[in-house]
């Protein structure tokens, strides 16, 4: 899928077919629903982060985090931590894994993290990210990311900075999020921020927050932007790729029926199901299935209800019954 409006990227010596990626998000950007995303049109898709220090001993839950379907690919994987030999590390072992690309998680700012001196907290020591840059490119032969914030609080832009450091330790992109790290993932982005980190660095800047539609995929294209990163909009329309794509190239959006998430969302959770098991698989859907019943009568309802289901077979049940009533 090519369009004129989003051209291709180059990370190294791989080319994504456009520049709309899907952002990472715990407990959200699983494999299947990256799959669904890939489907959907997306030129990336990023897994969610990993802690280096968890994979340096082995721990199965962060180590099946690795996990890559073929039909995703592209696919990076973001890992995240404070001590460049973990790092690396854990950036051997995302490749070996089938990582396509690399990303450094720089911006994030919960607390578990920054406890850590993880995330956002590098933002304060550039030294450390620049370390952490250097050990990971070195340590692997596929694209190195990184991903980051505009500042840390309102009116200290720190973007330019970040992003010169990472490309001269060997970064072949910056992933920038508009928000300073105090907002989180509320309010206004800061364009103007994001538009003077892309003109600091020749390579690509991929613009991050608060992407909903069209109109704010292009406010990032026009500030500088070499393509756009989607988090929360994606969380319950994996298809919000193409259709931006295709607005961006000049063609109709297309329409969807709320009852053609709901379809989807079933798609979701049989591939969740087969992936962490028939309940398992339904407990981990439930941090979905709020985003993917907007605009559906009764969703309030709806969603209490699903909450309650244990295995995939009650959980099918109630979809396939409400989706029968609704017609």
């Amino acid at each position: 899928m090519k369009h004129e409006a989003l051209p291709q990227i180059q990370l190294g010596r791989l080319r994504l077919r456009n520049g709309l990626w899907l952002a990472p998000m715990a407990g959200i950007t699983n494999g299947p629903f990256r799959l669904l995303c890939a489907r959907g049109g997306a030129g990336l898709v990023v897994t969610e982060m990993v802690s280096a220090d968890s994979l340096r001993y082995g721990n199965r839950k962060s180590m099946r985090m690795l996990d890559i379907t073929p039909g995703e690919r592209p696919v990076a994987i973001q890992i995240f931590g404070a001590d460049p030999q973990a790092m690396a590390l854990a950036a051997k072992l995302a490749e070996e894994a089938g990582a396509d690309v690399i990303d450094i998680n720089a911006g994030c700012p919960v607390k578990k993290v920054l406890k850590a001196g993880a995330g956002s907290a590098l933002m304060k020591r550039p030294d450390l990210l620049a370390d952490i840059t250097a050990a990971v490119v070195n340590a692997v032969k596929v694209p190195v990311t990184v991903k980051t914030r505009v500042g840390l609080k309102a009116g200290a832009v720190l973007g330019p900075e970040l992003a010169r450091l990472a490309e001269g330790e060997g970064a072949t992109a910056v992933v920038i999020h508009g928000r300073y790290a105090e907002a989180f993932h509320t309010g206004p982005v800061d364009l103007d921020a994001v538009a003077a980190t892309a003109a600091a660095v020749k390579i690509p800047v991929i613009g991050n927050g608060g992407v909903k539609d069209a109109a704010g995929a292009r406010g990032m294209l026009e500030a500088g932007c070499a393509g756009i990163s989607i988090g929360r909009a994606a969380a319950g329309n994996p298809f919000i790729f193409s259709d931006i794509a295709g607005v961006l190239s000049g063609s109709a959006a297309e329409e969807r029926r709320p009852q053609d998430a709901l379809k989807l969302f079933l798609e979701f959770l049989e591939l969740n199901c087969g992936v962490y098991g028939p309940e398992n698989g339904v407990v981990r859907a439930r941090k979905l299935i709020g985003y993917w019943l907007k605009g559906l009568k009764g969703a309030a309802a709806l969603r209490g209800a699903f909450m309650e289901k244990k295995t995939l077979n009650e959980a099918r049940t109630l979809l396939v019954e409400y989706l029968h009533s609704a017609r």
